[in-house]
């Protein structure tokens, strides 16, 4: 659902406006006062006004669907212990967490943190040859939407970083040897298994203990 709400949405911003002479910046917050700008455009067709208002009624339903669904996952995620607990890691917000626990088997299933990371797809593809070990992207195997969150998730927590934050250790001396691309999985693959962590345990996340925890997730 969300991914079709985004697909109207580029379909309104890229194909149709430009078409028209009519630019915008990107983004959702623009979006509704471009819509207005179109309808009381009086110098722009009928037709074309009557085909954007129809792809704008569209994007309206789609996102009073969207802000339904969000508003019972977070009542289910306030209800939920478990949930609660791993919005506590940083880069995990309420929907990732609901994800994570509704998503994850009995987490007991998985024998380390490391397996429970690459059950969702955060782990490197190894292109290790003559003893050289060399890892690329991720396989892309796993639950797709559980990943994707996780990875918006710690990209949120670079960007923190990048405009002044005050980033962990680890993750300062990341940023020096990654792009922020290739931090961004590596941070959501320690989420992952710190995660996992915390809801074999039953434990609450603590900054100080998060080395503790991914040791004993590894």
């Amino acid at each position: 659902m969300i991914s079709s709400g985004r697909q109207v949405m580029s379909n309104l911003e890229e194909s149709g406006f430009a078409r028209v002479g009519i630019t915008a910046a990107k983004g959702k917050a623009h979006l509704d006062p471009l819509l207005e700008r179109i309808q009381a455009d009086e110098s722009l067709p009928a037709l074309a006004r009557e085909l954007f208002a129809a792809q704008a009624k569209e994007y309206a339903q789609l996102q009073a669907q969207i802000d339904t669904v969000d508003a019972r996952l977070i009542a289910w995620h306030r209800a939920d212990e478990c949930s609660r607990r791993l919005t506590k890691i940083p880069g995990v917000g309420p929907i990732g967490a609901v994800l994570l626990t509704m998503k994850t088997p009995e987490p007991e299933l998985f024998r380390s943190g490391r397996q429970f990371a690459a059950w969702i797809g955060l782990t490197p593809k190894d292109h290790s040859t003559a003893g050289k070990v060399r890892l690329g992207g991720i396989t892309r195997a796993g639950d797709q939407g559980l990943r994707s969150v996780l990875v918006v998730g710690a990209t949120t927590v670079i960007q923190h970083a990048q405009r002044g934050g005050r980033p962990s250790p680890w993750l300062s001396e990341l940023l020096k040897r990654k792009s922020p691309k290739l931090a961004a999985v590596a941070l959501a693959n320690k989420m992952a298994r710190i995660a996992w962590k915390l809801m074999v345990t039953g434990e609450n996340y603590a900054a100080k203990a998060a080395s503790t925890a991914l040791a004993g997730a590894a």
